[in-house]
This record gives C-alpha cells, sequence and structure tokens, in this order.
C-alpha cells in the first residue's frame, strides 16, 4: 500500500482517540464516566468479522459504521441543544462531525483503491489514481469499472454486516465523504407502502 494510506489511517486513528479523549472528559464533567451507559459492541463485532480482509474492513467499518455517525450525529447534536447541553453539542458539532466525515472519505478512498488496482494489477497506475477516486471519478474512469466497484461494495457489505442500511442517510455529508447515494441506497431497509 502507499505511504498516504497509513498516513491517512494514522490520521484517523489520532483523531478517535482524540474523540474518545474529549467525550470521556465531558462525561465526567457531567458527573458520569465512559462504561456507565449500556452500549452495542457492533462496531467491535464488526472490527473481528473483517480482522483477515482489509476490503471488508474499509467497507464496513468506514463506509457503514463511520456513514451512519454522519446520518445520527447531527439530529445528536440537536438533542443536545434542545436538552440545555450546549457544550456537548458544541463538541460533537465543531470536532467529532467533521473528522467523522474525513474518517469515511479514507475508507471509500482506499476501497475504490483496492477495487482498482485488483482490477488493472498495476500498483503504479493505481497510485497516480489514489487522488482522483472520488465522485469525479465516474468521468475518468470508464462506468464499467466503477459500477463494478460499487458492486463489490454492496457484495462486502451483504456479507459482512447484518441487516439493511437504516435510513434516513445524510446525503450531504456522505457525498462530502466521497459517496453517493448508488453505494448505500440498494442496501437499505426498503418502506413499504399500504392503501
Amino acid at each position: 500500500m502507499p505511504r498516504d494510506f497509513f498516513t491517512d489511517f494514522v490520521k484517523v486513528a489520532q483523531d478517535e482517540g482524540w474523540h474518545f479523549t474529549l467525550l470521556a472528559a465531558r462525561l465526567e464533567e457531567l458527573g458520569s464516566f465512559y462504561g456507565a451507559l449500556p452500549a452495542h459492541d457492533g462496531l467491535w463485532d464488526s472490527a473481528i468479522a473483517t480482522s483477515k480482509d482489509l476490503l471488508a474492513r474499509l467497507a464496513i467499518e468506514h463506509c457503514v459504521h463511520e456513514a451512519r455517525g454522519l446520518d445520527v450525529l447531527p439530529t445528536t447534536i440537536s438533542r443536545f441543544r434542545k436538552g440545555g447541553d450546549g457544550k456537548t453539542a458544541e463538541l460533537l458539532e465543531k470536532v467529532v462531525y467533521p473528522e467523522e466525515i474525513t474518517h469515511c472519505a479514507a475508507g471509500v478512498k482506499w476501497f475504490k483503491y483496492l477495487c482498482l488496482r485488483s482490477k488493472n494489477g498495476d500498483k503504479a497506475s493505481c497510485d497516480s489514481l489514489v487522488s482522483q477516486v472520488s465522485e469525479s471519478m465516474q468521468g475518468e474512469i470508464e462506468r464499467e469499472i466503477y459500477d463494478e466497484v460499487i458492486q463489490k461494495f454492496h457484495t462486502i457489505v451483504r456479507a459482512y454486516f447484518i441487516g439493511p442500511l437504516k435510513p434516513p442517510f445524510n446525503e450531504e455529508a456522505r457525498r462530502a465523504a466521497g459517496f453517493g447515494p448508488q453505494w448505500y441506497e440498494p442496501l437499505a431497509v426498503k418502506k413499504i407502502v399500504t392503501e
């Protein structure tokens, strides 16, 4: 993998450590502590399930779980504000939320890179594409290849993630992270219309 891959994920790890430190300190300010409340372990379960497959790890951890964070953070921020906790809302809005977009973007970028590298088998040409693997790549790379990358994403998510993705989706933040609705909508819960 190119050096930029490691640079991106060292930054993600650094950000996540910082988020934990900030949020744990905030919980203490509020008279609580990390671990005081029950939480699900879906992220950890996914980390274990994808531990031997980098492509799956990028898809599930960064393009499913991180993207879900993008979906729920605006509502979470609003709830803290309405509940009178502007300090926590500010922390989530100004620090956590923008950094989560970059974490999701890193997953999308390197998922595309690995798919293109396996398709082309040419590491040098893929290394030059790494800065271009955004939505703009649709015009630069054949549509068929782009569709194959998205189909690969769908296959991996269906294999490693239990259940459908849950809307509503934060389309603006997801787009800022580099992937549009063609990536996630086919994997979503479908609304049933009854008459």
